[in-house]
């Protein structure tokens, strides 16, 4: 089911009909749902990552971007400034 799976980021865009490898992570949280402890990652590609980042940022949700690794499995903790699977944007 999409957004239910716990699992480890899989390595592509999370942008809708993209098809490309990720190259970035993007940690995000809605803190009017989320406890400081529940942190979200979509992936992005080169040409997406800013389009995803502003998407979550103008939402105000606290975001983190980071070189994405395909062995990363777990979100790093999200905070402060933005700099540039789940749900899809």
């Amino acid at each position: 089911m999409i957004g239910l799976s716990s699992a480890a980021p899989q390595g592509g865009c999370s942008r809708a009909g993209c098809r490309e490898g990720a190259t970035w992570r993007i940690d995000w949280r809605n803190p009017k749902i989320h406890a400081d402890d529940r942190v979200k990652t979509w992936l992005a590609c080169d040409e997406h990552v800013e389009y995803l980042r502003e998407f979550l940022a103008s939402r105000s949700f606290p975001v983190r971007v980071a070189p994405f690794v395909a062995t990363d499995a777990a979100p790093a903790p999200v905070g402060g400034d933005a700099h540039p699977g789940g749900e899809r944007a």
